[in-house]
């Protein structure tokens, strides 16, 4: 069965960008009559905006992105990473690292396993993953055959940051896993990490989710638009608005829904439109 999910980071209220993301990664699970999950993406403790989880769900509801199931916060969910790390020092991937990024750069700009054989490593240290059979290509729904950096994508990331913090690449991962989650559809801005995810994907379990990356949505002098960047917050009372601006990003044609103040006749429209284009017959 289909199991997608939408997985924002609570560091403020969504933007046009992240609303294209959530609407498509929605699009496609409807589309193959599957489930979709809401996951907050808070890991990162610091980075989260209190209140902010709060904001994006209402935002989502307001546009008529109800999920599946419950909502699960990263932040409390320190105990499974940390058994996933064990099993993974138990059989002799992790290793300490106590290397600045300066120093990286310095030797190169490519982690290069500088302390693979320099074990223990004094306080404080990251935990990183010896990275022995990195995927460097995978297939993209949408972009086709990526083809990944050969070095970036061999590098031994990180798992466990030195401030004792989980890393996304392994959060990400081990969520999906835990969800069952089958597809997995999001900004392009995220390709790139996801041969790092696919390998710890394939080092945990057989079974390997479908990537597919959608368009960024950009300002007018070209940087894609993120909470760093000052975007806007989408005002939901624009809820139909928002969304046949959205789908224009996504490639639909909607334009004689222009009229429709009606959610769910514009929601039930681009799943039919999305069905035609991305349906998976063994979905």
């Amino acid at each position: 069965m289909y199991r997608g999910r939408f997985a924002p980071t609570p560091s403020g209220p969504l933007h046009l960008g992240s609303l294209v993301a959530a609407v498509g990664s929605y699009l496609d699970a409807h589309a193959h009559r599957g489930q979709w999950l809401v996951r907050i993406e808070d890991v990162d403790k610091p980075r989260a905006v209190p209140g902010a989880a709060d904001i994006i769900l209402g935002q989502l509801e307001a546009h008529g992105l109800t999920w599946d199931g419950d909502v699960i916060f990263q932040s409390e969910r320190d105990k499974v990473y940390q058994s996933y790390i064990d099993s993974l020092t138990s059989a002799g991937f992790i290793y300490q690292c106590d290397c600045s990024r300066k120093a990286i750069r310095e030797r190169g700009g490519i982690y290069e396993g500088y302390c693979r054989t320099r074990q223990p490593r004094p306080t404080p240290y990251a935990l990183r993953y010896i990275n022995s059979a990195p995927v460097n290509q995978f297939n993209d729904r949408a972009l086709g055959v990526q083809h990944g950096d050969t070095n970036t994508c061999a590098e031994d990331f990180v798992v466990k940051r030195r401030d004792s913090l989980y890393a996304y690449q392994l959060a990400v991962v081990v969520d999906d896993i835990e969800q069952d989650i089958t597809d997995i559809v999001r900004g392009s801005d995220l390709v790139v990490p996801s041969f790092w995810q696919l390998t710890l994907w394939q080092h945990i379990t057989s079974a390997q989710p479908r990537m597919m990356h959608l368009p960024l949505v950009t300002s007018d002098d070209g940087r894609k638009l993120s909470k760093q960047n000052h975007a806007p917050a989408i005002n939901s009372q624009n809820a139909p608005d928002n969304l046949l601006i959205a789908l224009n990003y996504l490639g639909i044609d909607a334009h004689e829904l222009s009229e429709t103040r009606k959610i769910d006749e514009i929601l039930a429209f681009a799943v039919q439109k999305w069905r035609k284009k991305w349906h998976i017959t063994a979905a």
